[in-house]
C-alpha cells in the first residue's frame, strides 16, 4: 500500500498545481477579455467561455499525460496509446476494465481516479464562475438598458 502512495502522491500533487495553474490562466485570460468587451455578444460570450473550457479541458488531457507517462515508466504499457488510453479511462473514473495493469500497480488506478474527481471538479468550478459572470454582466447590462441609463457609465 505504502508503494502505491509513494508513487501515486507525488503525481497527485504535481497534477493538482497543473490544474491550478491551467485554472488560474484561464481565469486571468477571461478577466482581461471580460475587461476589455465594450458591448454584450452572444457570439463573443461563446467564444470568450468556450476558451475557458478549452483551457481547463487541455489542463486535464496533460494530467491524463503525466499518468500515462507514469504507466509507461512502471513498464505497464508497451505504448503511449495504451497507456493514454488505461489513464483516460481512470481519470474520468470510467472503469471499463478491459485493459488493466499487473497486480504489482493496479491499485494506482484508483488513486488517478481520486485525482480526476478532483480535478473535474475544479474545471468546473472554474466555467461556473465564468459562467455566472457572464450572467451578471448580462443582467446588468440588461438592467441598465431597461432604466434607460447610459449603459457606458
Amino acid at each position: 500500500m505504502l508503494r502505491y502512495l509513494v508513487t501515486g502522491l507525488p503525481v497527485i500533487v504535481f497534477c493538482m498545481v497543473l490544474q491550478a495553474a491551467f485554472a488560474a490562466k484561464a481565469m486571468k485570460y477571461y478577466a482581461r477579455i471580460r475587461e476589455a468587451r465594450q458591448g454584450a455578444s452572444q457570439w463573443r460570450d461563446t467564444a470568450l467561455l468556450s476558451s475557458v473550457m478549452v483551457l481547463t479541458l487541455i489542463g486535464n488531457l496533460a494530467q491524463i499525460s503525466i499518468w500515462a507517462g507514469l504507466f509507461m515508466v512502471l513498464d505497464q504499457f508497451n505504448d503511449f496509446s495504451t497507456a493514454f488510453y488505461h489513464s483516460c479511462v481512470n481519470f474520468v473514473t470510467l472503469g471499463y476494465g478491459d485493459i488493466v495493469m499487473n497486480e504489482r500497480w493496479r491499485l494506482l488506478g484508483p488513486l488517478e481516479g481520486a485525482n480526476g474527481i478532483l480535478m473535474f471538479g475544479v474545471s468546473t468550478a472554474v466555467m461556473t464562475a465564468a459562467v455566472m459572470d457572464v450572467i451578471k454582466f448580462n443582467m446588468h447590462r440588461l438592467g441598465e438598458i431597461g432604466s434607460g441609463s447610459d449603459p457606458s457609465a
